[in-house]
């Protein structure tokens, strides 16, 4: 007996509304009553209901509901249903929320339990249905595995762009394709490149004020440098502990021996090894070969924080052949030119390919995948995650059949296009640890905490500390100490999955196949958000900044590297890419890292899937703590000739979604 108010949520986008009619329940412990309500969910609507009821129900349990379709038969978007329970001995009315956050087809009924604990066939059977839907698949052998789907089509409809992302991201494809017709064109008019400078002709329209800077400081080595702490990929850099094995110092070289060896006992000598590339076969790209290396540099870390190149070594020693040449910065101006160009080549495919399609894009797709598959809908942990795996599957399903595919993107511009990048990329797994992942272990690993030149590495650490003690304060409310973390039959089986399938049995590389703490939970949740939202803005967002002027980070070479120090400039500019491929670079750089107009930011998520006065108050000052870190960013930048702005909290998607 009471008092109900009902509302019902629905999504405020295209086609979120339905010409069929709902119908609703409420389920109580006692009994359950239709309630005889008919309406026409309306898009963005709040439809409220007010109802008496005679029965007792008890605890409200869940609620259950239907959609009646007379004529048409379309799909509906329920965001929540909210409930209000009046009775007599009661002072004030409880609220209770059901998410959904889902499509809701046919005419099945759907049941929103309130509470975890209880229904465990409802569960269970909850997951069986996922798993139904959300199938592994092997995309390539080597890799880790991807949701099943041939092309977004397949994906189901919960894991699709809404349609006002739809819409967004063919329009932003359109432009794209229009801009490199227009640089076709342009193409055509412009034969070859006769000197360096001739690239500005294809840098057209609004260019950010860092991309004016490359354009202006490209040929300067503490830029080259800065770029390995603060650039589009500052996952490569690490001080050094020792020579590497593979730097052999030529005879008459003894003075670079002597100062890479005192920078060494000083602490700040440090290193980008891009031995990974090694032996992988360079693409053809319409009948041309092209080429590729894998280098060596070494620097050093000058008082004032600049990191400086000591000696450039393009491909490693092999038997047989004679010792590679040691390039350095007194060689003639080209030459050392033309070796730094070699290794930002090289650093573009590792960067694309290791440290944001593998380490973010992928990553995040396991996780995704593995908790549709084995967390129920009212988990705390899918609450916790679901927002941070928004589009992942469908921007990941597009790259698979239009960027990385056989006869994509890759395979018609990069160097380790053809075949080249999928070998890259086993390799990269073969790699991947779990520590790697885990940013403040993989920084210390690499020996780059303390540094105040490197602002990403500064950045990163505030952030993982403000999202770990977000996590923490959700995973205490919901576990009370270890042995309900060891308990927890889904989570355990969330592990496993993530591990053993999805990363085809990582453990060897030290991730998990079992929580044990309250500990060990946060630390790796905290891993699967970081990656899925802060990781992969501060590898993507700086593509268009820092590859639009071409020579910066050219995405092929035509000739190969050079084997000795005479180097002319029209040996430059014949390696350099055509003017068809850098066009077609600018254009794609320009469309992989455009700011999405419809994103969601970190910490502020559409969904309301914790509706308790005690989780809000937790991601109350999750969003406080990032305003803080973002007024602190904004202020250090102020004194900064070069601002580093890739992990401020504004710029950070909730999750992978371009």
């Amino acid at each position: 007996m009471g008092r109900y108010r009902v509302r019902v949520d629905t999504g405020n986008f295209v086609f979120a509304a339905s010409a069929n009619q709902v119908q609703l329940w409420l389920v109580g412990h006692h009994s359950e009553a239709k309630l005889g309500l008919w309406f026409h969910p309306a898009r963005g609507q709040m439809e409220d209901f007010e109802v008496d009821l005679k029965e007792d129900l008890g605890p409200l349990l869940f609620v259950k509901l239907q959609k009646i379709h007379l004529l048409l038969k379309d799909a509906w978007f329920c965001n929540h249903i909210t409930v209000w329970v009046s009775e007599k001995n009661m002072e004030e009315e409880q609220e209770i929320l059901f998410p959904c956050y889902r499509w809701v087809q046919g005419d099945g009924i759907i049941c929103l339990p309130e509470v975890q604990g209880l229904f465990q066939k409802h569960r269970e059977e909850e997951l069986e249905e996922r798993r139904r839907l959300y199938r592994w698949n092997t995309w390539r052998k080597g890799l880790p595995l991807t949701v099943d789907a041939m092309t977004e089509k397949d994906l189901p409809l919960d894991m699709r762009f809404h349609e006002d992302k739809k819409i967004d991201f063919t329009r932003g494809k359109n432009w794209g394709l229009l801009m490199e017709v227009v640089l076709k064109r342009l193409s055509t008019l412009l034969s070859s490149w006769n000197s360096l400078d001739d690239f500005a002709q294809i840098v057209w329209g609004h260019q950010s004020t860092l991309t004016k800077r490359v354009c202006e400081s490209w040929k300067d080595d503490d830029f080259f440098g800065y770029q390995f702490l603060n650039g589009a990929n500052p996952t490569m850099l690490r001080r050094s502990t020792s020579l590497p094995t593979r730097l052999v110092i030529p005879p008459g070289a003894e003075e670079l021996q002597t100062q890479l060896e005192r920078k060494l006992q000083e602490g700040c000598l440090f290193e980008a090894d891009f031995s990974l590339l090694d032996g992988i076969q360079p693409n053809v790209i319409q009948g041309e070969r092209q080429y590729l290396a894998a280098p060596l540099v070494m620097f050093k870390m000058e008082p004032d924080g600049k990191l400086l190149p000591m000696v450039i070594q393009l491909q490693p020693p092999c038997s047989g052949s004679p010792v590679p040449p040691l390039f350095l910065p007194s060689d003639p101006s080209l030459t050392w030119l033309l070796a730094k160009i070699w290794v930002k080549n090289s650093d573009l495919q590792l960067h694309e390919l290791q440290a944001h399609l593998l380490k973010t894009h992928l990553m995040a797709e396991v996780f995704a995948v593995a908790t549709m598959r084995c967390l129920s809908g009212m988990h705390p942990i899918f609450k916790l995650l679901v927002p941070h795996f928004r589009y992942t599957m469908e921007i990941n399903t597009r790259a698979r059949t239009s960027l990385i595919s056989e006869g994509g993107i890759f395979d018609q511009v990069t160097n380790t296009g053809g075949g080249g990048h999928l070998d890259i990329l086993r390799r990269a797994t073969a790699c991947l640890t779990y520590r790697s992942l885990c940013l403040p272990n993989d920084l210390a690993d690499r020996g780059l905490l303390g540094i105040p030149s490197a602002l990403y590495v500064h950045d990163v650490l505030r952030l993982w500390d403000i999202i770990f003690r977000y996590v923490q304060g959700i995973v205490h409310l919901h576990y009370s100490g270890d042995k309900d973390v060891q308990d927890d039959s889904e989570l355990q089986a969330w592990c496993r999955e993530i591990t053993e399938i999805g990363l085809g049995g990582a453990q060897d590389r030290g991730f998990p196949v079992s929580f044990k703490s309250r500990a060990e939970l946060c630390h790796f949740l905290t891993m699967c958000i970081f990656t899925s939202s802060a990781q992969h803005s501060a590898v993507s967002q700086g593509q268009q900044d820092w590859y639009t002027w071409v020579p910066n980070a050219p995405d092929t070479m035509r000739q190969p590297p050079p084997t000795t120090k005479d180097v002319t400039l029209e040996m430059v500019m014949a390696t350099m890419p055509k003017v068809y491929q850098s066009c077609l670079q600018i254009a794609m750089t320009w469309l992989l890292s455009r700011v999405q107009p419809n994103r969601v930011l970190l910490g502020y998520p559409k969904e309301e899937y914790f509706s308790g006065p005690e989780s809000k108050a937790v991601l109350s000052r999750f969003q406080e703590d990032l305003d803080i870190l973002e007024r602190e960013i904004v202020a250090r930048n102020e004194g900064l000739d070069l601002p580093y702005e890739y992990l401020l909290p504004s710029r950070i998607e909730n999750s992978i979604t371009i």
